[in-house]
Formats: structure tokens, C-alpha cells, sequence
């Protein structure tokens, strides 16, 4: 039964992860976390992140990772191809229209109406992911007391680095990981 309800799961988001990987985050937050408390935040947190790292979308390695937390092998198939079915099959049909249909108005006036729905999910997903990493909470549970000074201050010079330097985003990658344990290292011998 298990498999069926995530099965199914990841054909819903499959369905409604318009634009791309990013905003298929929270539909996937929303179904294994919040609707069938198969994952708790932090473990979604975590998840995400190697999602991110690993190679490839990140909508299919994060129902791969769900589908091997919660069913090992089974999980992993099932998930990514209830995540994969719908992309192509949707895919498929809209090639077929837009290529026979691109030239009229309408169409131009829906896809760009959709850009603020795509770039509002993809704000949701970072706004959640930055909270959890800041505070290890949900938006409802936030305590300004809570906040976790070293994510913080790794976050801003992250940031920083980021935007001033035009650094590369693995080498930020790579940097945060290190100052966070070398942080994490430091307050442990204190």
C-alpha cells in the first residue's frame, strides 16, 4: 500500500511541478512530509540538499532518495517513474501543440502568465529550505531566539562572495561545507 500512495504521490507532482525542478521542492515537501508524514522536516532538509549536490534534476533525485528512505529498491523505481510518466507525457503533447500552434497570440499570453506561479514555487521551495537551515523549523514555528548563528553567518558571507566576487557556486559550495564543520569542530573543543 505503501508503494502505491507514493507512486501516485510523484505522479501528482509530476503533474504540477510547473517549471522545472525547483518548483517541483514543495509539491514533494507537501506530499512526503505534510500529507503522509513519511519523512519529518529535517530528514526533507537533508534530502534536499544531496539532491542538489548530486548530479542531475533535482525533482528526480529527490523522488529517487525519497523512494529509497522510505522503500529501498521498489521505492526508488516507483518514484522516479511516477515523477517521470507525466513531465513526459505532457511534454510530449505540448511539443506536438506548441510547434503547431506557437505562431497565435493566446499562446504566447499563457506562457507568459505563467511565469509568476513558476518563479512564486520556486521562491517557496528557498524561503522554506533557508528557514530550515536557519532556524531547523517550519515558517510557523520561528523563534527569533532560535537562530542558528553559525548558518547565518555562512549564509551572508556565502552571499557575499557570491554576488561581490562572482565566485563559482561549487567552489561556495565546497567553502561553506568546510567552515561549517571547521565552526562545528572549534565550538566542540571549546
Amino acid at each position: 500500500m505503501l508503494l502505491v500512495k507514493l507512486f501516485f504521490s510523484f505522479i501528482w507532482v509530476g503533474l504540477f511541478s510547473v517549471g522545472g525542478g525547483y518548483a517541483a521542492i514543495p509539491l514533494i515537501q507537501d506530499q512526503i512530509v505534510h500529507t503522509h508524514h513519511l519523512m519529518t522536516m529535517e530528514e526533507f532538509s537533508d534530502l534536499v540538499t544531496v539532491a542538489e549536490m548530486t548530479p542531475g534534476p533535482i525533482s528526480i533525485n529527490s523522488a529517487t532518495f525519497v523512494g529509497m528512505r522510505v522503500s529501498g529498491i521498489y521505492g526508488v523505481l516507483l518514484c522516479t517513474v511516477g515523477c517521470i510518466i507525466p513531465s513526459f507525457c505532457i511534454c510530449l503533447a505540448l511539443a506536438h501543440f506548441y510547434y503547431k500552434y506557437r505562431t497565435v497570440s493566446g499562446v504566447q499570453v499563457v506562457l507568459g502568465s505563467l511565469r509568476p506561479a513558476v518563479v512564486a514555487l520556486i521562491a517557496s521551495a528557498g524561503a522554506s529550505i533557508l528557514l530550515l537551515g536557519l532556524f531547523q523549523t517550519e515558517l510557523h514555528n520561528v523563534v527569533l531566539r532560535d537562530i542558528r548563528i553559525v548558518e547565518l553567518v555562512i549564509f551572508v558571507a556565502s552571499l557575499v562572495i557570491l554576488r561581490k566576487y562572482k565566485v563559482s557556486a561549487i567552489a561556495i559550495i565546497f567553502g561553506s561545507g568546510v567552515a561549517g564543520t571547521l565552526a562545528y569542530a572549534l565550538m566542540g573543543a571549546v
